[in-house]
C-alpha cells in the first residue's frame, strides 16, 4: 500500500490491530531475510557461520536491518541505503525501524557502498552511521557525482569485502587517514590525505564541495543529487598527499573527502546494478568526510581565492575526474554537474559554446538536464566550433529551454534519448547516431558572451 513502509498503523492486512512495527513491511521483510539466513546456514555447501549480507537502495536499508537484528551475519554491505532514514514525525517507527536503531546493533564487519550523489543513501547521513555502529571494522567507498548506482572500482569493493571477512582471500586496505586545515598562510584550506602504506595506491583523489548542508540539516532533495565535487590538483610528499582548496565563499560549508584506488592482483568480475557486468582492475578505499561551517572558515581567516569563470571545462588531462559515467563498456559519453555550481553560472545573455574535432562525419547530442540538441559534425582534422542558445534545446514534448537557469546536468554523447508525458501521451525524443570512427575530441567549453 502507499506509504505502508512508513507507518506502523493497523489495516486490513497488518499483523496487529494497533499501532505496531509488526504492521511495517520492514518488520516483515527482515523476517524473510533471517528465514533466508535459516534456509543458507541449513545447505550443507554452506559454512553457517560465514554468512554476509548485501543489499542495494531499500535492499541497503533491509541489509542494516537484518546485520543488525541477527548475530548470524558476519560481514555486512549495505548499498545506497541504510543510513538516511531517520523520520522525527513517529515516534514509535523511529524508536523501532529507523535506520539508526540498526545501525548502533552491528557489531560485524561493515563496509558502505555509497555514492556521494546518492539521493536515498546519504553521504552527510553516512557520516552519522560511522559513529553509530558498535562495529570498529568498517570502510566506505563513495564514487563522486554518481546517484545510486555506481562504476567497477566501486561495486567491486563489496565482494571484495566478503573475500576478506568470510573467505579470508582478500586483505583491504584501511581507510585512507585525513586532516582538514583551515590557518594557512595563503588563506587556502588545504587537505592532507595518508593512505594505506602497505600496499601502493594508483591514484589519490580529493574532492570538494560547497553544496552541502550543515550537520543537522536537511539537504534539498534536487541538491543532493546534482551538486558538483571539485577534483583537487594534489601533491605526493612521500607518503602523503596534499591539496589546496579554493573557494567561492566563506558564507557556505565546506565538504571535502579523499578516495584512493588501488590495483588488484586479478581482476574481479561480478554482476553489479541493474544489471550491469562488471570487471574491476582496482578498488577504492574513502576516507570519512571533512566539513568545515562558515564559522569555522571565518574564524580562521580562509579566503574566498576561487572566482567565477567563463571557461567551463579547458579539457586537459584528467578533466574525467570532475564528468562521470555510468556506462561499463568505455564508451566515451560524459556528463557533469560543472553547469550547477555558482562557479560557472551562465550570464543571463550568453551562448554555451564548444570547439569539437571528430574523425568522421557524425553527430553530436549535447543534453541540459530534460533537453537535448544535436549537432552535425563535418569530420576531419579542423576543429568546429558549435555555439547553442537556450532555444536551441527541445524537451521530449517539443518545449524549447526557456534560459540557462537552474541546470543542473550537462551531457555529451553521441545519443540523447529523451521521454516524457504530454498528458497521457508517451512522447519520445531521439537525436544522434551510432558514432562512426575514433573518439571526438574537444576544447574550450564556455560561456560566449
Amino acid at each position: 500500500e502507499k506509504n505502508a513502509f512508513a507507518s506502523v498503523a493497523p489495516a486490513a492486512w497488518t499483523l496487529d490491530a494497533v499501532e505496531s512495527p509488526r504492521n511495517n513491511p520492514w518488520f516483515l521483510c527482515v523476517l524473510g531475510a533471517r528465514r533466508a539466513l535459516t534456509f543458507l546456514e541449513q545447505q550443507p555447501e554452506v559454512d553457517p557461520k560465514k554468512l554476509g549480507v548485501y543489499g542495494h537502495s531499500m535492499g541497503g536499508k533491509l541489509t542494516v536491518m537484518t546485520t543488525g537484528a541477527d548475530s548470524r551475519v558476519k560481514a555486512s554491505a549495505p548499498s545506497c541505503g541504510g543510513v538516511s532514514d531517520r523520520p522525527i514525525d513517529n515516534a514509535l517507527y523511529a524508536a523501532t525501524l529507523a535506520d539508526n536503531v540498526y545501525l548502533t546493533r552491528i557489531t560485524c564487519p561493515i563496509i558502505f557502498l555509497s555514492p556521494a550523489n546518492d539521493f536515498h543513501g546519504r553521504i552527510n547521513d553516512l557520516q552519522k552511521a560511522l559513529s553509530e555502529i558498535s562495529s570498529k571494522q568498517w570502510r566506505v567507498t563513495c564514487s563522486p557525482h554518481h546517484n545510486h548506482q555506481d562504476t567497477e572500482e566501486y561495486q567491486a569493493a563489496g565482494p571484495l569485502w566478503f573475500d576478506q571477512h568470510l573467505k579470508s582471500a582478500f586483505t583491504f586496505p584501511r581507510t585512507p587517514e585525513v586532516s582538514l586545515e583551515l590557518k594557512t598562510k595563503s588563506g587556502v584550506p588545504s587537505f592532507t590525505a595518508t593512505p594505506y602504506p602497505s600496499r601502493p595506491a594508483v591514484s589519490v583523489d580529493v574532492f570538494y564541495t560547497q553544496q552541502g548542508q550543515l550537520d543537522g540539516e536537511r539537504n534539498d532533495h534536487e541538491n543532493t543529487m546534482a551538486r558538483f565535487w571539485h577534483c583537487a590538483a594534489v601533491k605526493q610528499h612521500g607518503s602523503v598527499w596534499t591539496a589546496d582548496l579554493p573557494i567561492l565563499t566563506t558564507d557556505k560549508p565546506l565538504w571535502a573527502y579523499a578516495n584512493v584506488h588501488y590495483p588488484l592482483k586479478e581482476p574481479v568480475a561480478g554482476a553489479g546494478y541493474y544489471y550491469g557486468v562488471y570487471t574491476a582492475k582496482e578498488v577504492n578505499v574513502s576516507s570519512r568526510m571533512t566539513i568545515a561551517t562558515p564559522d569555522q572558515l571565518k574564524a580562521a581567516s580562509v579566503k574566498a581565492t576561487d572566482k567565477p569563470s567563463l571557461v567551463i571545462e579547458a579539457f586537459e588531462e584528467g578533466w574525467q575526474k570532475e564528468w562521470f559515467t555510468y556506462d561499463l563498456t568505455d564508451r566515451w559519453a560524459r556528463k557533469t554537474h560543472k553547469l550547477y555550481d555558482q562557479k560557472w553560472q551562465a550570464p543571463a545573455s550568453a551562448k554555451l559554446a564548444l570547439d569539437v574535432r571528430s574523425e568522421r562525419a557524425n553527430k553530436l547530442g549535447v543534453g541540459l538536464d530534460s533537453c537535448a540538441a544535436e549537432v552535425q559534425l563535418k569530420g576531419g582534422t579542423d576543429w568546429q566550433s558549435v555555439v547553442f542558445s537556450p532555444a536551441d534545446f527541445q524537451s521530449a514534448t517539443r518545449v524549447a529551454l526557456p534560459s540557462w537557469k537552474g541546470i543542473r546536468e550537462l551531457r555529451l554523447g553521441p545519443q540523447e534519448t529523451l521521454r516524457a508525458k504530454d498528458g497521457k501521451q508517451d512522447m519520445k525524443l531521439e537525436l544522434g547516431a551510432n558514432w562512426q570512427g575514433a573518439e571526438p575530441e574537444f576544447r574550450n567549453l564556455r560561456w560566449a558572451e
